[in-house]
């Protein structure tokens, strides 16, 4: 069996599982007690989807091909030997990259067939490694073995909306959970939650908890790690 990373889902959610952080009152020193914890993992990527990737991309235009041939759907592998990754969820190709580094990780881009050849091309001229996860939706398990082969990440940080979190939920992909918890009652209706998968009744997974730890802030740091059968190991 092809080999993936091991997933931590790190996340600061309310008490009530809102993930939505406008309007919390929130001291500066907890944005900076969510990096200190997440550095703890060493992990070599983080990935999140696109709209939250939306602000480290930037804005540039992706120039039109004319006369020119197809570019094959296949992965496209810019940098190999990079310290960690960044990684966006992006199936139809939407994020225009001003560069292809966020601070010093190299980015990696996740997409499905259906993307443009203008769109392919603009991310090789830019340096924008690209993965295909399927023809018209992601296979999250596929990417996650393409990411472990091609690029040797072992260990990986989900920080995604609650879209993104479910669905490594409901495909059985998350390992570990990390939950700085907020002191904060958000109350919200219809507001994104830590894990939002699917309407209705959810595919629940049963953890077990590693630690509990008081830190800045007033928040409250839980560690799970997902329990899954024998048969799943």
């Amino acid at each position: 069996m092809t080999q993936r990373p091991y997933v931590i889902c790190h996340m600061v959610p309310s008490v009530d599982g809102r993930i939505v952080v406008t309007g919390w009152e929130l001291p500066p020193s907890a944005r900076a007690e969510y990096e200190r914890v997440a550095a703890t993992f060493d992990a070599d990527a983080w990935i999140i989807g696109r709209i939250s990737m939306e602000p480290y991309a930037g804005k540039a235009k992706v120039p039109a091909r004319r006369g020119q041939p197809p570019i094959p759907r296949s992965d496209f592998i810019a940098k190999r030997d990079a310290a960690s990754y960044a990684i966006a969820l992006d199936p139809s190709g939407k994020l225009t990259w001003k560069s292809s580094s966020i601070d010093e990780d190299h980015v990696i881009t996740v997409l499905t067939e259906q993307v443009s050849d203008d769109y392919l091309a603009f991310l090789q001229a830019r340096g924008v490694s690209y993965l295909f996860g399927g023809k018209t939706s992601l296979n999250l398990r596929k990417v996650l073995q393409k990411l472990r082969k091609e690029f040797g990440i072992k260990k990986l940080l989900l920080e995604g909306g609650g879209k993104i979190n479910g669905s490594f939920l409901a495909a059985d992909l998350i390992d570990e959970l990390s939950v700085l918890l907020a002191p904060v009652a958000d109350g919200g209706v219809g507001v994104p939650s830590l894990f939002d998968a699917k309407e209705g009744k959810g595919p629940a997974r049963s953890l077990k908890l590693l630690s509990v730890e008081r830190r800045k802030a007033d928040m409250l740091w839980l560690r799970y790690k997902v329990k899954r059968s024998r048969a799943e190991e």
